[in-house]
């Protein structure tokens, strides 16, 4: 896992004023989102992990607290440069282009010098305690998916996909999680701001999605939310 540099003073400080430029960038945007949100009894569950595919440290939704939450974020590219796979090849390659590096870096590990591919793992590392580190569950063509591991603030999967889908191009981010903790489940539950900068660091890596594509995003970001209420896991 990577390893902080700065020192506590230095990491904080660099948090606040990173958090600050989302924040005041999320709130000017004008780029239009589309939000929907539903409640569910039962929860739609991420894709099964593929036979062989090494499940230890894994932090699946079954071990997280509270509700799970299933989103999708699209963004429909028009004039797009670059294909869908092109498009996803450059996710594979470079995760961290698409990234807000005003709090997030990706550190590839020996994955650094080539496109990722499965069982690689990655940490999405954010100054303080808030290391994500994933395991790579698939790099195909047109789809990448990732599975939390132990240390993670949630408990589920990542995927991120690309189709063409004339005349547009394509781009989605859908997450499958659940809080890792019972201390993550009460801050993501009764602290909204948390879970706006989540989505708006989700938004932003769909605008540079569509940036990295060569086009523009053709209506703005749809972001579709289903949450199904869970009971809390017994040894929290």
């Amino acid at each position: 896992m990577a390893q902080h540099s700065l020192s506590p003073p230095a990491l904080v400080f660099r948090w606040l004023v990173g958090i600050g430029l989302v924040s005041w960038r999320y709130l000017w945007s004008t780029t239009p989102l589309h939000r929907t949100e539903s409640h569910e009894p039962l929860p739609q569950l991420p894709p099964p992990f593929p036979p062989g595919f090494p499940t230890e440290r894994v932090q699946s939704w079954e071990a997280g607290v509270g509700s799970m939450f299933h989103r999708l974020f699209r963004v429909r590219v028009a004039g797009a440069h670059k294909g869908a796979m092109a498009l996803m090849g450059t996710v594979t390659a470079d995760l961290g282009r698409l990234v807000p590096t005003e709090v997030v870096r990706v550190h590839k590990g020996d994955a650094s010098d080539r496109p990722l591919r499965q069982g690689d793992e990655i940490v999405v590392d954010m100054p303080g305690p808030w290391n994500g580190p994933v395991r790579v569950v698939a790099a195909e063509p047109g789809r990448l998916q990732l599975a939390t591991l132990a240390g993670h603030l949630e408990a589920g999967q990542i995927e991120f996909r690309a189709y063409d889908a004339d005349p547009h191009l394509v781009f989605e981010v859908e997450t499958w999680a659940r809080p890792a903790t019972l201390m993550v489940h009460l801050l993501h539950s009764h602290l909204r701001l948390a879970k706006e900068i989540q989505l708006n660091m989700w938004v932003r890596f769909c605008l540079a999605a569509a940036r990295a594509a060569g086009g523009k995003p053709a209506g703005g970001v749809e972001i579709r939310t289903t949450v199904t209420p869970a009971l809390l896991r017994q040894d929290s």
